[in-house]
């Protein structure tokens, strides 16, 4: 990850749940889990170069598994 997320992400949204998931297969392999989602949300946070920047972020997530892969998809300042 290029970036540290530093307040609670807000804007919560479901992208995609279950067979909807294009990776699921490879969530599966390398994590394990059942039921998979795709959520996006909205955070600030600190880039490697020490700027601060609020951003719209997605990450796959399951349950006992918690959050994986989080991606910064674009800034939104």
């Amino acid at each position: 990850m290029d970036f540290e997320i530093i307040s609670n992400i807000t804007e919560i949204e479901n992208i995609a749940v279950g067979n909807s998931i294009r990776d699921l297969d490879r969530l599966r392999k390398i994590y394990g889990g059942k039921r998979w989602r795709k959520l996006k949300g909205i955070a600030t946070i600190r880039l490697t170069n020490g700027k601060i920047r609020k951003a719209e972020i997605h990450w796959y997530e399951a349950h006992g598994i918690g959050k994986r892969e989080i991606k910064r998809k674009r800034y939104l300042d």
